[in-house]
């Protein structure tokens, strides 16, 4: 009688383990026909197939395929590390090329981690308005970071002529996924070099 209470939250740790390993499946299942198939082509009943579960399950885990592009798009900020990024830009030891360095890093981390995630998402967003508003929010919150660290440095920083809005382009020209695809796709270049690039060309373009 004693151990029931016992058992019982074991069961209930069960349940939430198998829980989250069903939705794992699921979303290990979608990312791999969307990027494989495309997102119009594949179907829930196609997910619920590869992933070895029923479709009810599909919709009880993530809603539809809306709601599976969400909650893969989330996993790829998670991925690219926020709280490093974060840590990165706040260091009392920082500086412009620091911070320039450190938001061209979480691209790189991004990209290479989630670049077919980010590349679904835009794609899907062309059919479907909900995931157009995801894409375009995203990178709504990658310029605001930009401003608000340009908008910190004091005058004389960027270069001449350069305003913050300008920069917050610039920015938007070199680090993102197309260039970042081009380079390591056909160009045959690491994520490394990728990334040292970057924090070069930011400097030269950017600071004063």
């Amino acid at each position: 009688m004693g151990e029931e209470p016992g058992r019982r939250r074991y069961d209930s740790l069960r349940r939430t383990a198998q829980a989250q390993q069903t939705r794992a499946e699921i979303a290990r299942a979608a990312l791999e026909l969307f990027v494989s198939h495309g997102w119009t082509a594949t179907t829930v009943r196609d997910v619920a197939r590869e992933a070895g579960v029923s479709v009810p399950t599909v919709y009880a885990a993530y809603g539809n395929k809306a709601g599976l592009a969400r909650a893969l798009a989330d996993a790829a900020d998670l991925s690219a590390d926020v709280p490093q990024l974060i840590a990165e830009l706040e260091s009392p030891t920082t500086d412009p090329a620091r911070q320039l360095a450190a938001m061209a890093g979480y691209d790189r981390r991004l990209y290479e981690r989630a670049g077919d995630v980010i590349t679904l998402v835009r794609e899907a967003g062309r059919s479907g308005p909900e995931l157009a508003t995801l894409y375009h929010d995203s990178r709504v919150r990658g310029d605001q970071t930009r401003v608000q660290v340009f908008s910190s440095w004091p005058a004389g920083v960027l270069r001449s002529g350069l305003d913050v809005p300008s920069a917050v382009d610039v920015y938007a020209a070199l680090c993102n996924i197309d260039v970042y695809s081009v380079l390591t796709g056909e160009r045959g270049w690491s994520p490394d070099r990728v990334e040292q690039w970057w924090c070069g060309a930011l400097v030269r373009e950017l600071l004063a």
